[in-house]
């Protein structure tokens, strides 16, 4: 059996760019940052900063370009791609390696606002609640036990 699974958590470092295929449907690209920090041999803690470039392919990708941004959190479960390509100018063969993105979790916004729900197209507070809690409706049981085992279920 084999397996080609990628997880990812970083941050993007540009905005997304969408695209369309002949075939109409849509594509995503952008590039991720992810860290790795660790100590050396004598001790010093180092950090090492590895960029992926992301593809995104449908409905994801349409959703990404709309509400991902640079700098933005996410996470990609995806798998790892090369393709390659003859240079139309220098005639030498080129290659690119990609995390095609299965699945795309946005990640916290900056500034306090969390994702819009379907069909809405701007983003909704997070903002804290106001301090006034307005009071809830309450059931009186009255001074009734309840038997566990009278429950039907």
């Amino acid at each position: 059996m084999y397996l080609n699974k990628v997880y990812l958590y970083g941050n993007l470092t540009r905005d997304p760019e969408m695209k369309s295929l002949p075939s109409g449907s849509k594509v995503t690209q952008f590039s991720l940052a992810t860290n790795r920090v660790y100590k050396d041999q004598e001790g010093n803690k180092k950090e090492q900063t590895e960029f992926h470039n992301i593809v995104v392919f449908g409905r994801q990708a349409e959703t990404s370009a709309q509400y991902l941004k640079k700098g933005q959190g996410v996470m990609i479960e995806g798998r790892i791609q090369t393709r390659s390509w003859d240079d139309k100018t220098t005639g030498e063969k080129k290659y690119r390696t990609e995390i095609v993105a299965d699945g795309v979790q946005f990640g916290p916004k900056s500034g306090g606002a969390s994702y819009p729900s379907e069909g809405s197209a701007t983003p909704v507070s997070s903002s804290p609640a106001p301090s006034v809690v307005p009071e809830l409706d309450t059931i009186d049981y009255g001074d009734s036990n309840i038997n566990v085992d009278d429950i039907p279920f």
